[in-house]
């Protein structure tokens, strides 16, 4: 059963309206089996542009973002970055174009160090001295990253590896980073700076769509938002508007 009612699923907007899109999914449809997951949603992402993805557990916004990420495969034409089509793409070959991912449960290197995972990050690149001026970087957003850059990753708390991942991430120099639930597990005081983070890192120029269950602080931290139901957009709007919108205040906000 929807939680929302179906009317028009974007209000008067429309997103293939939007050429200038760094995104855009164009009838992007995901399979597991034979359980379709996802069921050829669109939605667009500009450059600069804070956009959140929320929803129920199961309504297909983790599998959106590995299908984004080329971990799951679809076809060429529904996933478009920088204006080429992209859809299937292998992850490593998205990574290079500018595109990744931050995924859920975090999943750094337990065995290596903080500075090793960072460096894990970077494997693509080449260009030694920018790597080091990214490294510092890194360590300018995350102190704490910098305090402990000789401990291994699996003895950081769950912030200290959501801070971890994040990094290594941004090692790669995306121009979108994909987030996948970066508050899931964590105490209330790191979730908020974590956030604040978030906000720093949009500052410089980078993309971050977000997958979060925790939706008045995915909404609050975004400029557009997208309502997943059963594999489907249920209701695409302005941030702001979303927020005031009853029936999304009583089945996501807790009112």
């Amino acid at each position: 059963m929807s939680y929302l009612a179906r009317g028009p699923m974007h209000g008067d907007r429309q997103q293939s309206e939007s050429p200038a899109a760094l995104l855009e999914i164009r009838g992007l449809r995901v399979f597991y089996g034979g359980i379709n997951a996802v069921k050829g949603i669109d939605l667009a992402v500009a450059a600069g542009e804070r956009v959140c993805l929320i929803g129920a557990n199961g309504a297909g916004k983790t599998s959106t973002l590995k299908a984004i990420a080329g971990l799951l495969p679809v076809e060429r034409s529904a996933v478009h970055f920088q204006g080429e089509a992209v859809g299937g793409l292998r992850a490593h070959e998205l990574v290079q174009r500018g595109l990744a991912l931050v995924p859920e449960g975090r999943g750094v290197f337990p065995q290596l160090s903080v500075e090793e995972n960072l460096a894990m990050g970077a494997y693509i690149r080449t260009d030694r001295d920018a790597i080091r001026t990214n490294l510092h970087r890194v360590f300018e957003l995350f102190p704490r990253l910098k305090e402990r850059r000789k401990q291994t990753g699996g003895t950081l708390s769950g912030g200290e590896q959501q801070m971890l991942v994040i990094g290594r991430a941004l090692m790669s120099k995306p121009r979108l980073l994909l987030l996948d639930e970066p508050s899931m597990g964590l105490a209330p005081l790191v979730v908020a700076r974590i956030f604040e983070i978030i906000a720093e890192i949009a500052s410089q120029g980078v993309t971050l769509p977000v997958v979060e269950q925790n939706e008045r602080l995915a909404l609050d931290a975004s400029d557009t938002g997208y309502v997943m139901e059963s594999g489907l957009i249920a209701l695409h709007d302005s941030a702001a508007a979303l927020l005031g919108n009853d029936a999304v205040r009583k089945a996501y906000l807790g009112e």
